[in-house]
């Protein structure tokens, strides 16, 4: 057998999308990411705020991975035997989850005390995670496997707008809204409500716009008799056995996933003081508050700008996947990180922190889109929901490794000093692009359009074929 012929496209009959198609049918996480940037860059120092010191803002930060290890495989897998011919198999899911969002995000702005806004955190991160793996899953049971990449780091460009617009939310509304409502300062207020709005309001677009395929009568006769057979506990049996026959390289990908998550909350989490201490000098985020805000506002820019290289590279990460393979692009993209973030912290003119910021955007629509492209290969479309519950666990589980280990670390290792928290943020990256090398990639689903620019390639489907 030729090579051309061994390395033939295989083309599933799913209907072909145009861009603009794809692109409202994740418009969605526009809004569900705005959510997610005010929690990236917006709570912890409103924990601060209202009276938290540094070495407690980890413990202050379980919600996000344990709502994700308890809800996202739960939902996935409920989400996998689901079928509803008014309503759809993943909509429901999250429709209900842009609910709470906006929900929470309008309530938010009014906390008084570090337990009730460690309660919302709770009830906001329970809504992104019961939006955010069916919605993947979607884009999964939508699309062909040569538009995989085209629809994943789509999410990658809204994702990264939205959290664009929350980060230059909260650099711009202080110096345009004054004052206090209740405790906290008046932009936390205004920019909560349009995120609200965002939320729910993005993610009917994206319902209104793109139908879900029906299952085919074996696939639902398939998901009748798993609602028959499993009672009870069944949703957490199928997770165990998913669990079992997971895929060897999709293991491999737990060790990347460890080091990369780990990283980036430790980022999110001490970006703010860092900032603080190598800018402005700020030892004490209370004695020193308005210095401290001002810190806050400037990482608010720079978080802005690394989510504006994110939706400004997502599609040429998507061409470099297509061509060169989602492993290398993942590498390299990790190793760009490593290199801005060992820079960063040592930064005392606020304008350059724009520069070695560079490297975490394009990691971050990487990370955002290119690891979805591998697991789609090595996963059965028929487990797409659980499989990427699963995948969730692989994210959560390293940042409830990191909420729990931190604070300790920081104290006692690191001296209490955000610039050795960040210089350890960009090691952890480093080490992740070095696990990547371990992972066998799956063969590449090469895109259609360029097997019709080539037609005399052996093995190559007919047009008519691929848009059977």
């Amino acid at each position: 057998m030729s090579e051309a012929a061994s390395t033939a496209t295989v083309v599933r009959t799913k209907p072909m999308m145009s861009m603009r198609q794809i692109l409202l049918m994740n418009f969605g996480f526009f809004g569900i990411q705005y959510s997610f940037g005010m929690q990236q860059t917006a709570i912890n120092p409103i924990y601060q705020m209202l009276g938290a010191s540094a070495d407690e803002l980890p413990l202050l930060n379980l919600a996000g991975p344990i709502t994700g290890l308890l809800i996202q495989p739960l939902i996935g897998a409920w989400s996998d035997r689901t079928w509803s011919d008014r309503w759809g198999r993943r909509k429901p899911f999250f429709i209900v989850g842009a609910i709470g969002c906006s929900v929470c995000l309008a309530f938010f702005p009014f906390v008084s005390a570090i337990w009730m806004a460690a309660l919302l955190l709770w009830l906001l991160d329970a809504s992104n995670n019961t939006a955010m793996e069916p919605y993947r899953a979607f884009i999964s049971d939508r699309l062909p496997p040569s538009q995989l990449a085209k629809g994943f780091l789509a999410q990658s460009f809204f994702a990264g707008f939205g959290i664009t617009l929350a980060n230059m939310c909260i650099w711009a509304f202080p110096h345009l809204f004054g004052g206090t409502t209740g405790k906290l300062p008046t932009w936390v207020l205004i920019a909560f409500f349009i995120g609200a709005v965002c939320s729910i309001g993005s993610v009917l677009v994206s319902v209104h716009s793109t139908a879900e395929l029906p299952p085919t009568p074996s696939e639902l006769a398939e998901i009748e008799a798993k609602k028959k057979a499993e009672k009870g506990l069944g949703m957490f049996k199928e997770i165990g056995s998913a669990i079992i026959d997971m895929p060897v390289e999709m293991r491999k990908l737990a060790l990347v996933y460890l080091f990369q998550w780990y990283a980036m909350n430790v980022y999110w989490q001490y970006v703010s003081l860092s900032v603080g201490k190598s800018v402005f000098g700020v030892t004490d985020t209370v004695k020193q508050s308005s210095l401290y805000e001002q810190a806050v506002s400037v990482t608010g820019s720079v978080n802005g700008a690394y989510n504006i290289v994110c939706f400004c590279v997502s599609f040429w990460l998507a061409s470099l996947a297509r061509k060169h393979g989602a492993k290398w692009v993942h590498t390299c993209s990790l190793l760009l990180a490593t290199v801005g973030l060992l820079i960063f912290p040592h930064i005392t003119n606020q304008y350059l922190l724009f520069l070695p910021i560079i490297g975490l955007g394009v990691a971050w629509a990487s990370i955002l889109g290119v690891p979805f492209i591998m697991v789609v290969r090595m996963i059965p479309s028929t487990r797409y929901g659980v499989y990427m519950g699963i995948l969730n666990m692989m994210i959560v589980i390293p940042m409830l490794i990191q909420t729990v280990t931190f604070g300790p670390i920081y104290s006692h290792l690191l001296g209490s000093n955000p610039t050795s928290a960040i210089t350890l943020a960009a090691i952890l990256l480093g080490l992740a692009a070095l696990a990547m090398l371990w992972i066998k990639e799956p063969p590449i689903v090469r895109d259609v359009d360029a097997v019709f620019d080539n037609p005399t390639t052996e093995g190559a489907p007919s047009a008519q074929g691929a848009q059977a």
